[in-house]
């Protein structure tokens, strides 16, 4: 699996594009070769999977009943957008314009690492969404989900 880490603010130029940063760049030298998918997310961002992690998507995608019209439906919004990515020379990668305006993008925007996935968000909005979880919520909410994990079962992986 591929583990992206890291939390980075970028600009968009007046094209609209978005240069990499240089320590996100390092974390994905393979992951560029073989290819950048963006797509939009679940709430008002977008995602970056390298190319063999949406393969792994489309996988699950495909095994859905395209009987069942929630099915479809959900892959039919979900597959909308899907864009390749190519980094120019200078380390650029122009986003869509309609996935930019779902996850209203404009000016700065964060990318934010997320093991195998790297989130695209407007800062505003990430921080928003961010600062809407207070420090006692976290901890909760930390206690929720990580709270009936064995480390062992970690470790043996």
């Amino acid at each position: 699996m591929t583990e992206l880490t890291g939390e980075y603010t970028c600009k968009l130029d007046a094209k609209g594009r978005m240069v990499v940063p240089a320590l996100l760049k390092k974390q994905i030298p393979s992951i560029e070769q073989e290819g950048l998918i963006v797509n939009r997310g679940f709430e008002k961002n977008l995602v970056i999977y390298p190319r063999s992690e949406w393969s792994k998507m489309m996988r699950q995608l495909s095994r859905l009943n395209k009987f069942k019209a929630e099915n479809r439906n959900f892959i039919r919004k979900f597959m909308s957008g899907a864009t390749e990515l190519t980094l120019d020379s200078a380390n650029r990668v122009l986003l869509p314009k309609s996935l930019m305006e779902y996850a209203e993008i404009s000016g700065e925007l964060m990318l934010a690492c997320q093991f195998d996935r790297i989130e695209v968000w407007s800062k505003s909005v990430y921080l928003e969404t961010l600062g809407e979880m207070s420090e006692d919520d976290f901890a909760t909410l930390g206690e929720k989900v990580m709270g009936g994990l064995d480390i062992g079962d970690l470790e043996n992986e």
